[in-house]
């Protein structure tokens, strides 16, 4: 019974034997002032971007993770493309970005006409593989991509001290790892310049929505810059200039301050969507483990020094055969489970910067055994459960 089968079946009513209701992956939750806030701000007039919904949220990035700027943005690949822009990525220049992550990790610097280079990932973490990186690096390579997979930090010290001894600049690909830290320092904060996601699925939502964080001030004028078209806009209005025209490259980057409304509901009340999400993960956890060892399957790995941003849940099946059934397992019985990326190097813009299969054999071998369970924030204990208790009745 396909998904949608599920609820159409279910929309007839009980019935005499009525199925239970269905477990979606996701569900964007409201969490206070959401539609409060969204009435204040067509209510100011300003509905636009950098209205004071959107300054508002940028204090609290700034403040809560003791950055010097964070800039809104209307999505994480273009606050990714910021990052091209502002280190004047182009043609002749690589890129180093693990090959299993999403598309606009490397799409954004390609747009630029920069290569991208992809990285295996660790078979533990699935975090891009620092003992890699170095092979990886020639007299083109200008920067590092990280992305810390399901809200779990790559190892940073060892890719900063590559980076650092070649002179590479560092992006972090935080859009998994908001609130998640690396031995104590939040991630997002460690590289040059970092990228947030605020899409549907992420733990703190506004449906479409990104930032970009500065940690190296050098970058934050000419940041608002590009943001605003490639004029000096945000200047003009703050009265640092009397005037603002066309000065460099840019697009047009600023949420709708009705977005930054909705964001900063969900921003405030962070720390009970962290808490309810870790209840969940730990949940998971602690009722999979043992299905897990009989199954040959794996859960999660969080390193002793990471602190994780509990994004997602996971499942490593045995063989690609068992993530299909156990898929099928839990569709038949209402709850809705996916799996993730397809390796970038084996897509087909991938191959067309060179990548071959067998460059990122982890990778490969990964992305057709993991399954995601449903996690947000307001999923209830007994769905968990339901999920759990579907789970352990599967054997490969």
């Amino acid at each position: 019974m396909k998904t949608t089968d599920v609820r159409q079946h279910n929309d007839h009513g009980p019935g005499p034997n009525p199925e239970p209701p269905f477990i979606p992956f996701n569900r964007p939750s409201f969490v206070g002032n959401e539609l409060a806030y969204i009435s204040e701000a067509i209510a100011q007039g300003h509905v636009s971007g950098d209205g004071s919904f959107t300054r508002r949220c940028h204090r609290w990035l700034e403040e809560r993770l003791g950055v010097p700027k964070a800039l809104l943005t209307t999505s994480c690949t273009h606050a990714l493309e910021m990052a091209a822009l502002l280190l004047d990525l182009g043609e002749g220049d690589e890129v180093i970005v693990p090959s299993f992550t999403f598309v606009s990790t490397a799409n954004a610097f390609a747009m630029r006409g920069a290569t991208p280079v992809f990285c295996d990932v660790r078979p533990d973490t699935l975090n891009i593989d620092e003992s890699r990186i170095e092979s990886l690096i020639t007299d083109k390579t200008r920067a590092v991509v990280v992305v810390h997979y399901a809200g779990v930090a790559c190892e940073m010290d060892a890719i900063a001290a590559i980076a650092a001894s070649r002179g590479l600049k560092v992006i972090e690909d935080n859009a998994h790892g908001l609130f998640g830290r690396y031995k104590g320092i939040p991630l997002g904060t460690i590289g040059c310049m970092a990228t947030q996601s605020f899409h549907e699925t992420k733990n703190v939502t506004c449906g479409e929505g990104g930032a970009l964080l500065l940690n190296d001030p050098r970058y934050v004028d000419r940041a608002e810059i590009l943001r605003e078209k490639g004029t000096k806009r945000s200047q003009f209005f703050r009265g640092q200039v009397d005037k603002y025209t066309w000065v460099d490259l840019g697009s047009s980057y600023l949420p709708s301050d009705i977005l930054a409304a909705f964001l900063l509901a969900q921003l405030e009340r962070a720390e009970e969507i962290q808490r309810k999400r870790r209840l969940v993960w730990d949940f998971y956890h602690g009722g999979l483990v043992d299905w897990a060892s009989r199954s040959g399957s794996r859960l999660p790995i969080v390193p002793e020094h990471c602190e994780q941003a509990y994004h997602m849940f996971y499942v490593l099946l045995p063989t690609a055969r068992a993530r299909e059934a156990l898929t099928e397992h839990l569709e038949r019985l209402g709850i809705m489970a996916v799996f993730h990326y397809r390796p970038l190097h084996l897509a087909k813009m991938g191959v067309r910067y060179g990548a071959r299969p067998g460059d990122c054999p982890v990778a490969e071998e990964v992305c057709d055994r993991l399954l995601r369970l449903p996690l947000y924030y307001g999923i209830g204990d007994g769905d968990v459960a339901r999920t759990i208790q579907a789970v352990s009745t599967f054997m490969p």
